[in-house]
């Protein structure tokens, strides 16, 4: 038997080895469920067949933020755009469908999982056709016939509170060329939802998101 004394000296690299493990593996954990990151107040589902430069995304998030609230109390209003890249219809090439496939794969758990109440679309009409998901006006979910976007979504362009800011300007690169151009005239092209929920699971601070909308559209 070794002696207390001792037994640090031999077990050291021992204890601290196991020790760098399980802080690794709480570091692992923590990241996938989110303990480490302040969680945000609200999440928009962008929808269209191009991503949004990194310059328009964090334009958006700002101008959000200047609207929202504190609705978790964690001392940050944080505005999270999730981006579902549709890709062209017309797209032939093996790796464009295959990430298109995936990012619908996305977009259908964002959906389920009620994670995003926004939602910020290129084609609209597509989104309500294949899933069904934009609100009435009250709020409601449409009829089972329903697939229109009446009522349901707005232009970007015809809502003040969102189109009369200043959102500076994007900068991106594309297949090595640059380009540049306005965050609102890359946004005005946009159409902007709020999703409906066919059961009592709903998007987290979702009757303060309803605030917002009815705030955005008056």
């Amino acid at each position: 038997m070794i002696p207390m004394k001792n037994w640090w000296y031999y077990y050291k690299w021992y204890v601290v080895c196991g020790a760098i493990l399980i802080l690794i593996v709480i570091n692992l954990i923590g990241n996938a469920f989110g303990w480490f990151r302040k969680s945000p107040d609200i999440q928009i589902a962008y929808i269209g067949e191009t991503k949004l430069p990194e310059d328009t995304v964090a334009a958006l998030e700002n101008v959000f933020a200047s609207l929202a609230g504190d609705y978790n109390h964690d001392g940050e209003i944080k505005i999270q755009v999730n981006q579902f890249v549709s890709g062209s219809p017309d797209e032939t090439d093996a790796d464009a469908i295959s990430y298109k496939h995936a990012s619908m794969v996305a977009l259908m758990g964002d959906i389920n999982n009620c994670e995003s109440y926004f939602f910020l679309m290129e084609n609209p009409e597509d989104v309500q056709k294949e899933f069904q998901v934009l609100a009435m006006p009250d709020g409601s979910c449409p009829a089972d016939t329903d697939f229109s976007i009446e009522n349901k979504v707005f232009p970007w362009k015809a809502c003040k509170v969102l189109s009369e800011k200043s959102l500076g300007n994007y900068t991106t690169t594309l297949f090595g060329q640059t380009e540049s151009g306005s965050n609102q005239e890359l946004l005005e092209k946009l159409y902007f939802g709020r999703r409906c929920f066919y059961n009592k699971k709903h998007s987290k601070y979702a009757d303060e998101c309803s605030e917002l909308w009815n705030k955005l559209l008056y």
